[in-house]
Formats: C-alpha cells, structure tokens, sequence
C-alpha cells in the first residue's frame, strides 16, 4: 500500500480554519492565561460550541481528539484512507501553533475522549457523547510505568468501587468525567488493568489540589482522590474479562491513538517557534538560504536550518503514526516513534529558538519564551522520551517488557 507525503487535498480546508482559529482566537489570549494561572477561559465556550459545530455537519472529519478512533470493524478494500486520525492530529497541530495550554483547555477535545474513542464500544459512544474527558493514569508510586498501577477496582454487584490517587489529570477539575486505569486484581498484573468514566461529582471522587506548573498553565492538573468511589460496571471500557494473554494490549491501545495527539502538539509548538524565529532573523539582517550548504552560512542560519529538517522529521512521523490507524495497521512502534522524535525535537527547538532570539527570545515581548515552557510536557506525559525509547528498542528487537527493561 503505498504511502503519500503531502496533506491530503479534503483536510486543506479543515487545517485552515484550525489555523485561523488558532491565530485570531488562541494566540491573542495566549499571555493573559499563561499569568492566571488555574482561571479557566471563558472564551473556549464559543470556540467549542463552533468546533461542535462543524463536527456535527461533518466537515471535520472528526477533528480533534474525539474523532480518533481505529475502525476494526470495516473491511480492508486495499484502498488508501484519509480518515479521523489524520485529521485529527493535523488539526490539533494548528491550533496548538496558536497555544497548546489552550488546547488542552478545550472542552470536549481531553485526552479521555480519544481513549473513550479508542476502546468504548457502541453503547458507551452513544452515552458518552458530547461529555469532556479526562484521563488519569500516573500515580505517585508509579511515574511512566503504567503497568504498576496501585488504584484499585473491585466489582460489587453491578458496580465497581474505585480506591486510589491519580496525579497530573490534565483538566481533572474541569472536565464532566475522568477516564481511571485500576486494576481489577493486582495478582495478575498488568493484564487487570482496565478502564473506567467516572462522571464529575461522583461520591468518593475529590479533586485534592491543582498543581502549580512550568508550562501549560491555562490547563489545569489536579490530583485526584478516589475513595470507595462506586461506578456502573457498564462504565467500564471495552471487555471486563482479565486475558492474561492479550496481557496489557487492550490498555494500551489507548496509547497507540493519543501519542501521535501529543506528538502533533509538539510538532505545532515548535512550527510556531520557527515561524517567529524566522521572521526575527530576518528582521536582524541574517538570511537563511535554502538553495546554500548550510557550512557556508552563518551559524544562526546553519542552526535554523538543522532545526527544520529535525521538525520536519518529526512531522512526518506523526503523519505516518495516524494514517497507519485510518488504514487499520498496527501502529505501536510507529506512534511511539512520532511521541519521542516530536516530543524531543519540539523541546529542543523552542529552547534553540529562545537562544537565537537572544534577549527577545527570553523577555515575554514574545512568545518564544512561553513555547519553551510549554513544550516540554510533552516530551514527558503520554510516556516519557526514556519510556518511548524503550518501548522502541523493544518492537525493533522482538523483546518482551520482561526481556528488556
């Protein structure tokens, strides 16, 4: 099945809009909600009320992080598909050209909705519809390895009590539910693990605190307590049966759907750092020549293009990781590619172009100094770079998570 590198022609218009809203509605509000930090931004309302919108005629191709979904079901014709997942992070790196913090406060568009996408079957689409999600998973015992998680889900009746703590639940106060890893025994690993809605203003569900963070500061992150908190057993996701061995693949599919999301946020953090750096430059009198060997021109401009190239690896990366999930190919290796390129070269250019901005890069007359901040998160959520690369070395190689640790 071959492969085409440039955007699909039906998704020019939906990425233009993305882009018009990220530049006339995200970027102009972008300082005062980095400043007031936890104040959540009433304008996001309208903006989502428009994306639903467009989402409901069926202009979008179901943009955003709701719209990802693998469709196991349909039949394989042989053709190329352009579907959800392509348009989705396409999308999604536009807007976060305009702000990422931003995005992640938008309601509807949480990293829940791409998991309850992902695994939830037809009933729980259906009942879950229009509900913003987010997803708690890290611990404070566990750090990047989801396989240890301590929260617990025990079946009572037709419930399922939930004890535990999550930490870092990007929009864990704000969102209608939370999507919850717990595992259903712990004596059998990470097979157990499963997931859960657990709509807001459940009892035993406690937003405990709101982190004070580096970046992304118009997004809140709560750590959230869950004591003797009773769910529908209808509210879990995808099969309740324990398959010691599927193991952990059915948690972690999740994954192979949300890290080509975050790796489209670093690849728009770090466009929009460029684009602004670009101009600087020029405006300082240093030319970049693209039809020159970068070793015969200036080091500003021999830098500037060496970050571009890695960009548009990452770029690339992120493209191939969704369109293997339109066409329903297996794409773990692939999105894990596209989560740790995109994440580190995303951080390593924004830090780049603060330094070849000099004093306007690190003054906040600009925002080069803000998407630095910002994009570091995402070299770090969804599974770090280390977690990524092991991940990896393990597809490459043939080994299991117990072979190389």
């Amino acid at each position: 099945m071959a492969i085409y590198l440039d955007d699909p022609k039906k998704f020019k218009g939906l990425v233009g809009q993305a882009h018009q809203l990220a530049m006339n509605a995200l970027r102009p509000i972008s300082r005062k909600y980095d400043k007031a930090e936890h104040a959540y931004p009433q304008e996001l309302d309208m903006l989502a009320a428009m994306i639903d919108g467009v989402s409901e005629s069926g202009a979008s191709q179901g943009a955003g992080a709701a719209g990802v979904k693998r469709d196991t079901a349909a039949e394989d014709d042989g053709t190329v598909k352009n579907g959800t997942n392509l348009a989705s992070v396409m999308s999604i790196a536009e807007m976060c050209w305009g702000d990422v913090g931003l995005l992640l406060s938008m309601p509807r568009q949480g990293l829940g909705n791409s998991a309850i996408a992902s695994v939830a079957d037809a009933e729980q689409q259906e009942r879950f519809a229009g509900a913003w999600a987010a997803m708690a998973i890290t611990e404070p015992g566990t750090g990047s390895d989801s396989a240890n998680i301590t929260t617990t889900a025990v079946l009572d009746g037709d419930e399922y009590v939930i004890n535990g703590e999550k930490i870092f639940v990007t929009s864990g106060e704000r969102a209608d539910a939370v999507v919850v890893w717990a595992t259903l025994d712990r004596s059998l690993g990470r097979a157990a693990i499963k997931s859960f809605v657990v709509p807001k203003g459940t009892p035993g569900m406690t937003v405990e605190r709101l982190e004070h963070k580096l970046g992304i500061k118009a997004s809140d992150t709560a750590t959230i307590i869950f004591d003797n908190c009773r769910v529908p057993a209808a509210n879990l996701l995808g099969s309740p049966e324990i398959d010691t061995k599927q193991g952990f693949a059915g948690a972690m599919a999740t994954f192979d759907n949300t890290r080509p999301l975050v790796a489209a946020m670093a690849v728009g953090c770090a466009r929009a750092a460029l684009d602004l750096t670009r101009e600087l430059l020029e405006q300082a009198g240093v030319e970049v020549d693209y039809d020159r060997p970068a070793l015969t021109q200036s080091a500003a401009a021999a830098k500037f293009l060496q970050m571009e190239a890695d960009w548009e690896a990452a770029h690339l990366l992120m493209l191939q990781a969704a369109w293997l999930a339109d066409n329903r190919k297996p794409n773990s290796l692939e999105a894990s590619m596209a989560k740790a390129k995109a994440g580190r070269v995303g951080s390593d250019i924004t830090l780049s172009c603060v330094e070849l901005a000099g004093t306007l890069g690190y003054a906040e007359g600009e925002l080069l100094e803000k998407w630095a901040r910002d994009s570091k998160i995402l070299d770090i959520f969804e599974g770090t770079q280390q977690v990524q690369q092991l991940i990896i070395a393990r597809r490459v190689l043939g080994l299991s998570s117990s072979e190389l640790k």
